[in-house]
């Protein structure tokens, strides 16, 4: 062959190789602007939704957790361990918008649960406090709320026992369990992380950290299911007894804490770097994502043993919770990281649909249906949950790049 053949040919092969990088780019972005445009129409309900919602409301100092058995609206006082998703949805929905009406529904919402800040009978403080003032002190830096955020941190870690190396749960049925720890326990970690970061005191950053671990050792089975509650002995630290409260069995695996658990160690190797936490979080996605019950639209069961499988309810909040969880995880993955932000992208689908997102002005000013609380106490079965909102919201934002 000629040199002016060869020529030829070579630019005959780059001109079709930009072609194909051409065809490809156009394709991704097309793609990634249809997901985005979900991402848009999703927040575009939103506004509606909540605009409604704050219509409804009004001035109550009560914020809404889900519906009663009657179909009505269900509010809680900040005691209840969901007072914080309500003011979080409305930080959120400020996050994406930039629109001050938000910010001014969010401040309003978010002083309901202020006197939480003291309440030491409760391990909830990170769903209270962090949903709430946290991500108010993050949007608008305001030093108020950093002194109750930083308040709210002093009070969980009284609930800390050294020689069992977690933050204690629940107070009730203490004749059933001496110090019991449950896997959602995860979730409120974060606000001792941040705590650690404005103060720099790393006692709170310890603490979250021993628990994590001590979590990471004796909540999880072989397959990386876990249990929900792990009872331990205060004075030995001896495990007393692993227990599934809100799941079918004591051996079954609860979605929502599958979900819990996957987002906090997820968070946990954001905030130290800790590569047990990342490995802990890939094999429970692996988990989740692998499991023979995980229905095509991947939304979970309530739970993932469930006897009546494929006749159970479904769980969206679980869903919100994994995909969220999963968006955080894709960037830490590596190779890998596709395969989760692609798993997190059909969840979000899912939920986007007709069949799990309400209609405007329907499900009580909720963004999604079918949710469940509790189904062996046949509390919240089938309905709308603040939290599955809270991180269905999160999810839009991690999808968008916010």
């Amino acid at each position: 062959m000629t040199g002016q053949k060869l020529r030829n040919v070579n630019r005959r092969s780059m001109n079709f190789l930009v072609l194909l990088a051409v065809v490809a780019g156009s394709a991704f972005c097309r793609s990634e602007s249809g997901s985005l445009d979900l991402v848009r129409k999703n927040f575009h309900f939103v506004e509606g939704q909540l605009s409604r919602a704050l219509d409804y409301i009004g001035d109550s100092e009560l914020n809404p957790r889900s519906t009663n058995a009657d179909g009505s609206l269900r509010l809680v006082a900040s005691g209840d361990w969901t007072s914080g998703f309500f003011p979080g949805n409305l930080w959120l929905l400020y996050e994406y918008s930039g629109d001050e009406k938000w910010q001014g529904a969010a401040r309003r919402f978010t002083e309901n649960v202020e006197e939480e800040q003291h309440n030491g009978t409760t391990h909830d403080m990170g769903f209270k406090m962090f949903c709430s003032f946290g991500n108010g002190y993050r949007l608008t830096h305001d030093p108020h709320y950093k002194d109750i955020l930083l308040q709210s941190a002093n009070t969980l870690i009284t609930r800390y026992n050294e020689k069992v190396g977690c933050i204690r749960s629940w107070d009730h049925n203490r004749d059933r369990w001496q110090f019991p720890v449950i896997i959602d326990n995860m979730m409120n970690l974060e606000l001792l992380f941040w705590a650690t970061k404005v103060s720099g005191d790393s006692a709170y950053y310890k603490i979250a950290r021993n628990h994590a671990r001590t979590t990471q050792k004796n909540h999880f089975r072989a397959d990386y299911s876990s249990w929900h509650v792990i009872d331990y002995d205060t004075t030995t630290g001896a495990i007393l007894n692993r227990h599934t409260h809100q799941g079918f069995s004591h051996d079954s695996a609860w979605a929502r804490g599958q979900a819990w658990g996957l987002y906090g160690f997820t968070m946990c190797f954001r905030e130290t770097g800790d590569q047990d936490f990342l490995e802990q979080a890939l094999q429970i996605a692996g988990f989740i994502l692998d499991h023979e019950s995980l229905p095509e639209d991947m939304v979970p069961y309530w739970d993932f043993d469930a006897p009546n499988i494929p006749n159970e309810p479904r769980d969206a909040s679980a869903a919100a919770i994994i995909c969220s969880a999963l968006y955080e995880l894709s960037g830490y993955a590596g190779a890998e990281g596709d395969k989760y932000r692609a798993a997190a992208d059909k969840i979000l689908a899912s939920l986007s649909s007709p069949e799990y997102r309400a209609q405007p002005g329907d499900n009580n000013y909720f963004l999604l249906k079918h949710s469940v609380g509790s189904k062996p106490a046949n509390s919240e079965v089938d309905t709308p949950l603040i939290y599955a909102d809270y991180y269905f919201l999160e999810s839009n934002l991690r999808k968008s790049g916010h």
